[in-house]
């Protein structure tokens, strides 16, 4: 053995017991990878303490009887049979959810889409203009929620107030039954469709190659053949990622009928987010809640997949090969 492999060994032998688990070699990476997971602490905490514990928590307490007080008695799936047969409001109220987002997703995406197709122009003061339709986003859920219950007032609110002007008896609007997911849906497009969905598609546009624009232009290629045949396809992983995002979003739809509706009129908003909400804070029927929030975890997963699966069929991803 040579003198400098002999010290190489020596010092290696005289590093603490765990520098091989952080992979340091040397005193003073050993030194940097104890600050660095000094650092990481906290975080490390809070992770386990706000967000994995509870999770595991909720697990086991959806297999119990747990009422926030006392000690939780296991009782099996009787929670999730519960859910499937002895609750009038677990249909209706998911199917109310998926009746929302069928609205809801398609039209702010297209509505996103094409705001930020408008946006994406190089004229002087675009990006005041950006900034304006992306301000609805930054309100506070239940403020926003707040200011459209005054706007929807039935009688001294401002839409109905300018209805009237015209001749038009404007409707109860959130104290309706027939009126409140309208309303609710309206609500949230406004606040939805200038915020980070028209970002991350301004974000996908800007990066379409204009070499590729260029090219079809001198073949003869109108505006709509261009969005069609390059645009869309490039910026088809942009589209599916708003998309996965928006079903999730959409789906768990809780604030604005919360704070607007409290689920009324005669459960007319009654989503299912609000159901879970209910169902354990409101009732106190912790463990039944954890079940009904565990199912609701299996829809989305669900969904995520089905859409990654059909996605193959239409995204392009640049520099695949077939």
């Amino acid at each position: 053995m040579t003198t400098t492999a002999r010290r190489v060994g020596e010092r290696q032998a005289s590093l603490p017991w765990f520098a091989s688990l952080v992979g340091a070699s040397t005193p003073m990476e050993v030194r940097q990878a104890v600050y660095g997971y000094l650092f990481l602490v906290p975080w490390i905490l809070g992770l386990i303490i706000f967000v994995v514990g509870p999770i595991i928590a909720c697990f086991y307490f959806s297999f119990t009887d747990f009422e926030g007080v006392g000690i939780p008695h296991f009782i099996g799936l009787a929670n999730y049979v519960k859910a499937f047969t002895g609750d009038d409001l677990f249909w209706p109220s998911l199917g109310r959810t998926f009746e929302y987002s069928i609205i809801v997703v398609p039209v702010g995406l297209c509505a996103s889409l094409l705001l930020a197709i408008l946006l994406n122009r190089a004229i002087k003061g675009i990006s005041v203009f950006r900034t304006f339709f992306f301000i609805p986003s930054l309100t506070p859920p239940v403020a926003l929620a707040l200011l459209w219950v005054w706007l929807f007032h039935p009688s001294v609110g401002p839409i109905n107030v300018a209805l009237k002007t015209f001749g038009i008896q404007g409707p109860a609007w959130l104290q309706s039954a027939d009126w409140a997911l309208p309303a609710i849906i309206i609500i949230n497009l406004w606040a939805s469709m200038g915020g980070n969905t028209m970002i991350i598609f301004l974000a996908g546009l800007q990066g379409v190659p204009q070499e590729f624009m260029e090219a079809a232009e001198i073949d003869g290629a109108g505006r709509w053949a261009k969005f069609r045949h390059i645009t869309l396809p490039m910026i088809s992983p942009t589209f599916l990622f708003n998309l996965i995002l928006g079903v999730i979003g959409a789906l768990k739809v809780f604030t604005t009928a919360f704070v607007a509706t409290k689920g009324g009129p005669q459960y007319a908003t009654w989503f299912f987010a609000l159901h879970i909400y209910q169902q354990a804070f409101a009732y106190f029927r912790m463990g039944y809640g954890s079940a009904l929030s565990w199912l609701f975890v299996v829809v989305l997963v669900v969904f995520t997949y089905f859409q990654l699966v059909l996605s193959k069929r239409w995204v392009y991803y640049g520099g695949e090969s077939d």
